[in-house]
């Protein structure tokens, strides 16, 4: 499989974890957000993707998959094990709820594409972010509180972690307040600690350097 992203990209970011977890192999394929004016509007990679956003994920076969949650889910009923969601069927609900909440209720509001236009617009767009990203994660915080174990739901890692760690990542490159978050900052230091995400990381990404 080819994966199409960027390495500061959050949601691509999501896809590499779970790649890695899954221990399938996989091929990276950097798509710089800035550089030529977006590689992702080039048309190469808009015939990719009509949104012209990163992950694309490129099966073996030629198919291609967008959007983070719908490539995560592919992977999780690809390769079952080891799991990113419990076998019960409400704590996969709950783990699906802490997923939305980052995918939907937080990161689109802080993307690339969010933050230029409200600087466009003469607004701050550290405020803008801050704003945005620091009561996603306190309401994220007290919805796992009653699941938490180890990690967000439960003593195992799940798909709510894998979106957890790179919304951290974004909250610190805005200058976001993170120490009533404390059972987010446990979880995330437990994850950090697994090879799978280790590997994940922007900084070990082909073209973290470059991109600068």
């Amino acid at each position: 499989m080819r994966l199409y992203g960027y390495w500061r990209s959050s949601s691509a970011w999501r896809v590499r974890i779970a790649l890695e977890w899954k221990g399938l192999p996989w091929e990276y394929v950097p798509v710089h957000l800035v550089a030529d004016g977006g590689q992702q509007n080039l048309p190469a990679h808009a015939a990719r993707n009509p949104m012209r956003q990163v992950p694309v994920l490129e099966l073996d076969d030629g198919r291609l998959l967008s959007q983070s949650v719908a490539i995560v889910e592919y992977l999780e009923e690809l390769q079952p094990t080891p799991p990113l969601l419990p076998a019960d069927p409400f704590a996969r609900a709950v783990v699906r709820q802490l997923v939305e909440v980052v995918n939907s209720g937080i990161q689109p509001l802080q993307n690339l594409r969010v933050l230029a236009a409200m600087e466009a617009a003469g607004g701050d767009r550290g405020a803008w972010a801050r704003q945005v990203i620091e009561p996603g994660l306190a309401a994220l915080q007290e919805l796992a509180r009653p699941h938490a174990g180890r990690f967000l739901v439960g003593d195992a890692p799940s798909l709510a972690d894998v979106f957890l760690v790179p919304q951290l990542y974004n909250a610190r490159r805005f200058g976001c307040g993170l120490d009533p978050l404390d059972l987010l900052l446990r979880v995330e230091q437990a994850a950090q600690a697994l090879p799978a995400f280790q590997r994940a990381h922007p900084d070990r990404q082909p073209d973290a350097v470059a991109a600068g």
